[in-house]
């Protein structure tokens, strides 16, 4: 068990914890810093490393609760014009609406984005899986990076292939949603998501010209019972949604989920000894170092009371850590152990409640996929750098490194 009680977590004289101010250290590893903060409580105020003041809430149950409160809004119109915040997306989508808008959205995405059309893609992942698994092992050198090599293609030419992106400029891509959802300044940001943005309505506009039989000419065409169609707006906002959070996360899980089972040889063996442990593995990755750190931004409109703390309701940032909640020891014990046999279930790397990742099907059968033909391809894969040397992803919202050069012989 980490020792937490070397953490300095001192609040200054208003009362706020500067985590922008614990820099590189604090990015590598989070967690001794979030269980200082639970400590004291649930609550507290910070200063998030993208600039804005924040209300952190930490520990699985005060987390999961807020996640389904209806006090909490995703509207960002509902946002203080005092909490310093930025719309980081372009169009309407799921993660920027409340029911009734939310409810109307994620019904007509999910009459498309259906189990049927995900199982349907799993022996197009094996392909690519394999055919960038073909290049990394013929590398001379017996070296390479695995994030470049198999965590970012992979998930990326997946959901390109489901929407049908054949021609995107991937790397053009990656750098716009780094700095969309990395810590860029405001004007940065604004200028990458006016970029991406535009590349989209013309993606889209193709799109209706000739819809196809992917996921995007799917919602195109989609309308539920009523002739309830996605407009103009939705469809660019759905786009963007499933782009960017369709990749990215998957990105930091198959980096993260690779950098925990090699600084944990015992775990690897078992896992090699009993492939059947897998699902059961992807599950522990998720819940041991997942993707998604913090929930995206809420937005309170009333008071809500938390462990004592009463926060304001009037468009206060709310962040609840996803990652605390799932290293909680009165949730999961010994929290800090990574264990593939762990009972997992209850972690919150997808969410909980309205919100939960419609994704997680797709994102778990690319895991199982990709470390099931890792495993097999490359039996001695080896960590190829000190864990310290490994950068990790700057900002709250995404936990991952940002390269993992590993070796195999």
């Amino acid at each position: 068990m980490a020792d937490h009680s070397v953490v300095d977590t001192t609040a200054d004289e208003h009362g706020i914890v500067d985590l922008a101010a614990m820099g590189e250290r604090f990015s590598r590893d989070p967690y001794p810093v979030y269980a200082a903060l639970r400590a004291r409580g649930p609550v507290h105020r910070v200063r998030t490393p993208e600039g804005p003041l924040a209300w952190l809430v930490v520990g699985h149950r005060a987390v999961r609760d807020l996640l389904g409160d209806e006090r909490l809004s995703k509207a960002w119109a509902n946002a203080s014009p005092e909490a310093g915040t930025n719309v980081v997306s372009a169009g309407t989508h799921m993660l920027v609406a409340d029911p009734p808008d939310h409810t109307r959205l994620r019904k007509l995405i999910a009459k498309e984005f259906t189990p049927r059309r995900v199982a349907a893609l799993e022996p197009r992942v094996r392909e690519i899986t394999d055919a960038l698994l073909d290049a990394m092992l013929a590398r001379p050198d017996g070296r390479a990076d695995l994030v470049e090599s198999l965590a970012f293609p992979l998930p990326i030419s997946v959901i390109c292939e489901l929407l049908g992106v054949p021609s995107l400029d991937r790397e053009r891509f990656r750098a716009w949603s780094d700095e969309v959802l990395g810590t860029a300044p405001a004007d940065q940001k604004a200028t990458s998501v006016r970029t991406l943005g535009g590349y989209l309505v013309q993606l889209l506009e193709r799109c209706r010209e000739d819809p196809g039989d992917d996921l995007l000419g799917a919602l195109v065409r989609t309308s539920d019972e009523d002739g309830d169609q996605l407009s103009s707006d939705e469809l660019l906002g759905m786009a963007w949604l499933l782009l960017i959070a369709g990749y990215e996360t998957t990105v930091s899980l198959l980096a993260n989920g690779t950098l925990a089972l090699l600084r944990h040889p015992d775990q690897l063996a078992a896992l090699r000894a009993d492939p059947s442990l897998i699902e059961g593995a992807v599950e522990e990755m998720l819940r041991y170092d997942g993707p998604v750190e913090v929930s995206t931004y809420r937005f309170t409109t009333a008071p809500i009371e938390v462990g004592g703390t009463v926060i304001p309701g009037d468009g206060q940032l709310v962040l609840p850590v996803l990652a605390d909640a799932d290293r909680d020891p009165e949730r999961f014990p010994d929290p800090d152990r990574f264990d593939i046999r762990r009972e997992t279930r209850g972690h919150l790397a997808f969410g909980h409640g309205i919100h939960f990742c419609l994704g997680a099907p797709l994102a778990r059968m690319e895991a199982r996929i990709a470390f099931e033909r890792l495993l097999e391809r490359a039996p001695k894969l080896e960590l190829d750098a000190h864990p310290d040397s490994l950068r990790w992803r700057e900002g709250l919202l995404m936990r991952g490194v940002t390269g993992l050069p590993v070796r195999f012989g």
